[in-house]
């Protein structure tokens, strides 16, 4: 009883010391600004991103009746001129910002031996990041704005983390990146399945505590600006078993194979790419060729499809999710407008767009077989999410959470692990990882050369030193 009273009073006494305790208060404030930041950004980011696409779809007449022709084929100029900017921009000012920003966030999880873990979660990469994301969607290119906010939430929180002195830098990663996808989507749940589905691909006690708070700091201060709302609206349609459960399973795995796909050509591509570059006496002009051809692509396929693929695909896929079907085509396309942009080294995210092009798979399935078009619409979303990601948790979550539908609970977790396990059989390497390897690899290579410079300078030094010793003195 003695040494329990002790032990008592010795806890007593270090709670007191830490409520007390100002580094320790130091350090919270800091962590909380940081999280606050997460969210006032993207909250910031969305409004953004919003106006300049909306404001690119009134130029060229996207979707608008009796548009005169100079304006509907204005993209064949604006959009590849606007992929050229942005993939130089990057390449010069913004190295680190190409592509979805999810990768880089993995990539940096497992850099920390490098200083400023490979230099691709820096304030610079913030600016960088938000700035060319914006303005490719303001060029009509295939992008979302979810990727990119994960990459800026985990340089956020890094920054504070240095800033307060925290050193659990993995974990405030994590962090960041959770808190990024719960204030983009409103959907705090997915955040944190997304952080630990998808981010770290294990649980991890110790993390907890900063995930979760991170996620609820940032999220007030997006319902404090947004208000509460569910991003795809409010979905009522509901499948009822066993006459819905085919279409089930054909969302499941038709989006598990297309998701499959759409992976296996970016990562191909990218690959191929790379050689190229490696091969090329002029890596940059071969760059920015690539990137002028998808801005090409993109321009092609918005022209022949009234503008419907240009941007994240936000507008086409919640008139899906109400039950309003896009043409039968439109998943295709905008599934080629999106791997045109995940190629061309511009800076933008997945999200969105893959979201799209499974609610438009959903609703071209249902119509083949005349089914529901908002069920399938959402499962479609599931499947082929699941099957772009492999990330099945976070599929079903962030779906659930962004049409409020929670009757479908166990028809989407079906469509999900469908679209998962036929996404597993044609690409077996998940699409963000594989990315991922690839910056740690430029990051480890970029390591190497400034460490045989720093080598060569300083032999060049010493051996400077070393004749000037043993030079004989000047004649007089």
């Amino acid at each position: 009883m003695g040494e329990f009273r002790m032990s008592r009073v010795g806890m007593l006494r270090r709670s007191r010391a830490m409520v007390r305790s100002k580094r320790l208060w130091t350090t919270r404030l800091v962590f909380w600004t940081g999280a606050l930041a997460i969210g006032v950004i993207s909250v910031g980011f969305a409004l953004a991103a919003d106006y300049v696409q909306d404001l690119f779809a009134h130029l060229v007449g996207a979707g608008e009746g009796d548009t005169p022709p100079w304006r509907r084929f204005l993209p064949l100029v604006l959009t590849p001129l606007g992929f050229l900017i942005s993939a130089w921009a990057a390449m010069q000012f913004f190295p680190g910002t190409q592509g979805s920003g999810i990768p880089q966030a993995i990539a940096s999880r497992q850099l920390r031996d490098l200083p400023n873990r490979g230099g691709l979660l820096t304030m610079r990469i913030v600016v960088g990041k938000l700035l060319l994301t914006i303005w490719g969607l303001a060029c009509g290119a295939s992008i979302g704005r979810e990727g990119p906010t994960v990459q800026i939430g985990a340089a956020i929180m890094l920054q504070a983390g240095r800033v307060g002195r925290m050193a659990k830098g993995r974990g405030l990663i994590l962090a960041g990146s959770a808190a990024g996808i719960a204030a983009a989507f409103n959907t705090p749940l997915a955040g944190i399945v997304f952080a630990i589905e998808e981010m770290s691909r294990a649980y991890q006690a110790r993390t907890n505590g900063v995930v979760l708070s991170t996620v609820i700091i940032a999220g007030v201060a997006s319902l404090s600006i947004l208000g509460s709302y569910t991003y795809f609206g409010i979905s009522e349609a509901a499948a009822e078993f066993p006459r819905d459960w085919m279409l089930v399973a054909a969302c499941g795995l038709v989006g598990g194979a297309f998701g499959a796909g759409f992976s296996r050509a970016t990562l191909a591509m990218t690959r191929r790419i790379r050689r190229w570059r490696a091969a090329s006496s002029r890596p940059r002009a071969l760059l920015l060729g690539i990137a002028g051809l998808a801005g090409l692509i993109t321009a092609v396929v918005g022209v022949a499809t009234d503008g419907q693929t240009y941007g994240t695909g936000y507008e086409q896929a919640r008139a899906a999710v109400e039950g309003t079907a896009p043409t039968l085509y439109y998943f295709l396309a905008k599934l080629l407008a999106t791997l045109a942009a995940t190629v061309s080294g511009i800076p933008g995210g997945l999200f969105a767009p893959s979201l799209s092009v499974g609610a438009g798979l959903g609703s071209t399935v249902a119509q083949l077989l005349h089914s529901d078009i908002a069920l399938a619409a959402v499962l479609g979303m599931a499947g082929y999410f699941a099957g772009v990601t492999q990330a099945p948790m976070t599929a079903f979550v962030i779906i659930l959470e962004m049409t409020g539908n929670h009757a479908n609970i166990v028809p989407i977790m079906a469509a999900a692990m469908l679209g998962y396990g036929m996404s597993r059989i044609i690409s077996p390497t998940p699409l963000y990882h594989a990315l991922s390897r690839l910056f740690i690899a430029d990051a480890l290579r970029i390591a190497r050369m400034q460490a045989a410079e720093r080598r060569a300078a300083e032999e060049a030094a010493e051996a400077a030193g070393t004749a000037g010793e043993g030079a004989p003195p000047p004649a007089r």
